[in-house]
């Protein structure tokens, strides 16, 4: 099966960066959203990152006009019926993604591979409201996705070796380095980052060094680019929060207890970078 049109359903953060790293790969692409307020919010920003592109040499304006071309913008989900392949990118609400999924079955060709962004939810549980669940997978993007360089592909117990196959080469079509994890808690990279951001916000709360320490200890005694206190600023602590208690909740395993700090900051609406502020100052 070759995919030639992709479907997106979900305008914001992660699914404008997956339209446009679609439609730089040279994929007819629809971009959904719920109305057109958020369809041009997102679209715009898509629009921002390719115009900073240009205006740094990294992309020439006439090859900016051409991805643009590429991309058709909707709030109809009936303009997903000659897609190959969707990928679903909004919140991680496990009934919302499932009305999805049931909603792209009745519309889309019997041949397309429905796909799922989610981070942390059961792709199994996904699929099963479809007719067609090996034919459903997990194409997880990091963000931001056209510069991240890892495509987690998440396969569940129903999913066919076809199905994988075709998403390893979609994947590897837009330059992405592919891992193949099965439909665990966290997959791969989650279950492996949740915990050590978990345990240095602990650290910070009970007093162990400071924030600035903690990350200064990380990014330069651990060669990581990023801190972990600076990184859950820039994933969202309300998402962190969510992914935690997502895996806690099937695990039950104890390293994914969220600290009572990481609770308050999300009450206190101190989200990260896209509020101002969480563990730094961004305003």
């Amino acid at each position: 099966m070759e995919i030639k049109k992709v479907g997106v359903i979900g305008c914001g953060l992660m699914g404008s960066g997956i339209v446009q790293v679609c439609a730089q790969s040279g994929y007819q692409v629809a971009a959904s959203e719920i109305n057109e307020e958020l369809l041009n919010k997102g679209l715009a920003a898509m629009n921002a990152a390719l115009t900073r592109s240009v205006d740094k040499g990294k992309l020439s304006q006439p090859d900016k006009d051409a991805i643009l071309s590429r991309i058709k913008g909707t709030t109809d989900i009936k303009d997903f019926h000659d897609c190959d392949l969707v990928i679903e990118a909004v919140s991680e609400s496990m009934d919302l993604k499932k009305k999805i999924f049931g909603d792209m079955d009745r519309v889309c060709p019997k041949q397309a591979i429905l796909a799922t962004n989610t981070s942390c939810l059961s792709i199994i549980d996904i699929a099963m409201a479809t007719t067609r669940p090996d034919k459903v997978l997990g194409l997880h993007f990091f963000n931001p996705a056209p510069v991240m360089p890892l495509l987690e592909i998440v396969s569940t117990i129903a999913t066919s070796d076809d199905t994988i196959e075709v998403s390893k080469n979609f994947g590897h079509s837009l330059g992405k380095t592919i891992v193949i994890a099965q439909d665990a808690p966290g997959f791969i990279v989650n279950r492996l980052m949740v915990p050590q951001i978990l345990n240095a916000i602990r650290m910070f709360e009970s007093g162990v060094a400071s924030k600035e320490d903690i990350d200064t200890g990380v990014t330069l005694g651990l060669n990581h680019p990023m801190g972990p206190l600076a990184l859950a600023d820039l994933v969202g602590l309300d998402t962190l929060l969510l992914i935690a208690d997502s895996i806690y909740d099937v695990s039950k395993d104890a390293q994914f207890v969220a600290p009572i700090l990481l609770h308050r900051m999300v009450s206190a609406g101190w989200l990260g970078r896209k509020t101002g502020k969480g563990f730094y100052d961004y305003q």
